[in-house]
């Protein structure tokens, strides 16, 4: 590492946004640490396949356990600490309340608690959630737009959205907040929508099988490509005061619009082979979901390139590589 590197700390470092923002930090020459509950056995396949794996420092650390927090705090001494953590499935969460609530709370108020009592230096960014919002009816939601979460992982999300913003007005911490709208890339894992539609329409394609059951078709996000989400993240944390940006596309595409263009792709019209699988239905959904990104293109000069049907394309000529891979 080069001598006086900013250091950054990346809670969450082994998931999807957590992989590619370290890859980003590293590309700008920071020292990179990231946690998690146990370096030793778990998976960091998502810094693999971008290669950085033997270029970050990996410590054991739970962000619910607070003296586990504060240790690998007080260790690194980071110059930015990014929380990525927490259970992040939305479905889930509804099976396991509890569990998602505290994960997505408690870590966060680990985290702003351990940097308070080391003095406030460095900067804070936590990964709000355009979840937050639930249903956006009237207009593109923003900064200003008031909460009305529909899902435990939504109501978690805003809680810890309003411990940073109390941190930051009580303790003068450097304590900002990405609210990000629905991001993909092929890092998700399978149990995510958009990659159960890419997988299954290639598995159609090859003759795997015949059908794909999933839920409602009829709601609609605001939907992103994740590399370019992690640069606003950055910009966030980089940004000459601590302030809180929806990051979006600023359009919304319905499920459906997104199943049509990846059975295409394929050569599928997904009329023949989609199915709706009331067990898969949420006791509460978010039916429509868009974000207005004026403030981050007004402050952060960042701006979304990619949008759906881009989105769509580049998911599923991963989905081909990966599976030319394993042949």
């Amino acid at each position: 590492m080069k001598a006086g590197a900013r250091k950054a700390l990346i809670f969450g470092i082994s998931g999807q946004d957590g992989a590619y923002l370290a890859r980003l930090l590293l590309e700008r020459g920071y020292e990179v640490f990231g946690t998690s509950r146990d370096r030793e056995i778990r998976s960091f396949h998502n810094l693999e396949a971008l290669g950085i794996a033997d270029r970050v420092t990996l410590s054991s650390a739970t962000p619910v356990d607070f003296r586990n927090v504060f240790a690998v705090i007080d260790a690194v001494r980071p110059d930015e600490i990014y929380n990525l953590a927490g259970q992040s499935s939305v479905r889930l969460s509804f099976d396991q309340p509890v569990e998602t609530v505290h994960s997505i709370v408690d870590g966060t108020l680990n985290i702003l608690e351990s940097m308070r009592m080391l003095g406030g230096r460095g900067r804070f960014y936590q990964a709000s959630s355009s979840e937050s919002f639930g249903n956006i009816a009237d207009a593109p939601a923003d900064e200003s737009t008031a909460f009305r979460p529909r899902s435990p992982y939504g109501v978690g999300k805003a809680a810890a959205h309003w411990a940073v913003a109390n941190y930051r007005e009580s303790y003068g911490l450097f304590a900002c907040a990405g609210i990000l709208f629905n991001h993909e890339s092929p890092l998700r894992p399978a149990r995510f929508v958009t990659q159960k539609i890419i997988r299954g329409a290639a598995d159609i394609a090859e003759g795997k099988t015949d059908r794909l059951a999933l839920g409602r078709l009829d709601i609609s996000r605001d939907w992103g490509w994740a590399p370019e989400y992690v640069e606003a993240m950055h910009r966030i944390i980089s940004h000459e005061t601590p302030e809180d940006f929806v990051i979006a596309t600023g359009t919304s595409r319905s499920l459906e619009n997104f199943v049509e263009r990846a059975f295409a792709c394929f050569g599928l019209d997904w009329r023949n082979h989609v199915e709706v699988d009331p067990v898969l239905l949420r006791p509460s959904d978010i039916s429509h979901s868009v974000g207005n990104p004026a403030k981050a293109v007004r402050e952060l000069h960042w701006r979304a390139k990619v949008t759906m049907p881009d989105l769509v394309d580049r998911l599923v000529e991963a989905e081909l590589r990966r599976r030319r891979a394993l042949e």
